[in-house]
């Protein structure tokens, strides 16, 4: 049975990959994202590839936060529900602390962590009404740990997004409901965030980072890192190292 998934930031990257694996699968679409002009090219690639999928798209910048919970709605009135909300919009800048760019250190906290909590209160707010439905949102394995230099803002907005996720697992858990949330930890998947970056470990391709996020959500677990091998072992490993080993390995 095909289900209705609504991607935020399904423009480019993780987001863009992972509509295409849905689509592949029979699911329907209602993408969001900024730039209009490659939601109208991709809508038209996966309509020509799979004739049976419904796609929507709409424009959103989920820093205007009264725009999101107006777009998540539209999209459950013109679908009839929402099955599936991933909250994957954000951005990878950020300065070392304390060396004047503090609009870098802002931006990144206000797009990862405010616009993100935008996010799931709309999502919420449509699955509370449905009393179904799961919400994903995008961490990164950085979350795990306090990181330094560039990486320092974006692993805390991180960390404060797998935070929120678990208060809300809880919280329903409490109540019985079955909402589902799932945190995804993403290790080096290759996308244009950081197609310049070098040497970087571990690394894939968007395809195969993209598959393993899918995987992962269908499994229906409350927590993954993706892909799988290596990131659950370093995942593991690096929650448990002292901050002495930390400096130097970063």
């Amino acid at each position: 049975m095909s289900r209705t998934i609504l991607i935020t930031g399904a423009s480019s990257g993780l987001g863009e990959g992972m509509a295409r694996e849905f689509a592949a699968r029979g699911d329907h679409l209602a993408l969001c994202a900024r730039r209009t002009e490659r939601l109208h090219q991709l809508r038209a690639e996966l309509e020509g590839d799979y004739p049976g999928v419904k796609i929507s798209v709409r424009a959103l910048d989920v820093n205007d936060h009264a725009q999101v919970a107006e777009v998540f709605q539209a999209f459950r009135e013109e679908f009839g529900q929402l099955d599936r909300i991933i909250v994957n919009a954000g951005i990878g800048k950020g300065q070392p602390l304390g060396t004047g760019r503090f609009d870098a250190n802002r931006q990144t906290a206000e797009t990862n962590f405010v616009s993100a909590l935008a996010q799931i209160e709309a999502a919420m707010e449509i699955f509370r009404a449905q009393n179904h439905g799961h919400l994903v949102a995008v961490s990164s394995v950085t979350a795990v740990r306090g990181m330094p230099g560039n990486v320092t803002t974006y692993a805390a907005t991180k960390a404060g997004l797998a935070a929120l996720c678990e208060g809300l697992r809880v919280e329903l858990k409490k109540r019985r409901s079955p909402i589902r949330v799932t945190t995804l930890y993403p290790g080096y998947i290759r996308t244009e965030i950081n197609e310049k970056v070098k040497n970087t470990p571990f690394i894939v391709d968007a395809k195969t980072g993209c598959r393993a996020m899918v995987r992962a959500i269908e499994s229906g677990k409350a927590e993954r890192f993706v892909p799988g091998w290596p990131w659950t072992p370093i995942g593991f490993i690096l929650r448990r190292l002292p901050e002495s080993v930390l400096a130097r390995i970063f």
